[in-house]
């Protein structure tokens, strides 16, 4: 699988989640988030940096329950649970955001 973005092809896996992380950008965010039809919005973009800063600083996509909690802790309840968050991401929080993010499929996820 591969998207394009601004006449760049990205490679990707068969699931969708790009195989070299150095070549996620916002505008390659935007071409998955339309292909997993998801419309970004403010909330969406503060989960996927999030995630990025997550993984920058464990070299690893946190599991949904780790998101949940993390998200709850620096962004709120409001947004920090699974209703909400499955709201956002509807096929999986985790997965579909870390996919949005440019990262690898989080642990734990089918």
């Amino acid at each position: 699988m591969e998207y394009e973005v601004n006449g760049t092809t990205i490679e990707a896996d068969e699931e969708g989640y790009i195989t070299n992380l150095g070549e996620w950008t916002n505008d390659l965010a935007g071409v998955i988030a339309t292909a997993e039809e998801i419309d970004m919005t403010e909330e969406h973009w503060a989960v996927v940096n999030f995630l990025r800063e997550y993984y920058e600083e464990y070299q690893i996509a946190p599991a949904v329950r780790v998101l949940i909690k993390s998200i709850k802790k620096s962004l709120g309840k409001e947004v920090g649970n699974n209703k909400y968050m499955y709201e956002l991401f509807p096929y999986g929080p985790a997965k579909q955001a870390c996919k949005i993010a440019g990262l690898p499929k989080p642990t734990g996820c089918i």
